[in-house]
């Protein structure tokens, strides 16, 4: 399967159902999706809460999965699906595995009233998305920031 059949909505669907189960069991609502030539080869969601490492974002674990199922640290030609738009820690993780693009849900905007923006770290180390590494695209998979940040 190629890039262009892959269905970019339903495995950006897939992160954030797993962002909702993850906040559901305790956890904070992030998930991820790596998928190489169309095909999922890693999940993952945000495991702060649980290992108190704070690298453990869904990306992040996402990344180090793919890592191993591939066999190696070269993620040329994969694509992200990630329930939230990427924080600069994971951004960089992405561009140096030479990831081809990240999909994302929703953005800092969205997370903001939850707590949950990393508008502020962008801001702290005086990083701007004006051009972005690789592309970072914003995809409305009809599921709702309440559902996954808030109560609904």
């Amino acid at each position: 399967m190629t890039d262009t059949s892959t269905d970019h909505a339903a495995l950006l669907l897939e992160a954030v159902r797993l962002a909702q189960a993850n906040r559901a069991n305790g956890g904070r609502p992030f998930g991820a999706v790596i998928a190489c030539e169309g095909r999922a080869v890693a999940r993952a969601v945000n495991g702060i809460v649980q290992s108190h490492d704070p690298t453990s974002h869904a990306e992040m674990e996402a990344i180090r999965e793919a890592s191993r199922a591939l066999r190696t640290p070269d993620l040329s030609g994969c694509v992200v699906y990630a329930s939230g738009h990427p924080c600069p820690m994971c951004l960089a993780a992405l561009v140096i595995g030479k990831v081809k693009a990240v999909y994302y849900a929703f953005d800092n905007a969205d997370a903001e009233p939850y707590g949950m923006s990393s508008d502020a770290t962008y801001r702290a180390l005086r990083l701007t998305l004006e051009r972005p590494p690789l592309p970072l695209i914003r995809l409305d998979v009809g599921v709702s920031a309440d559902s996954v940040y808030g109560g609904g």
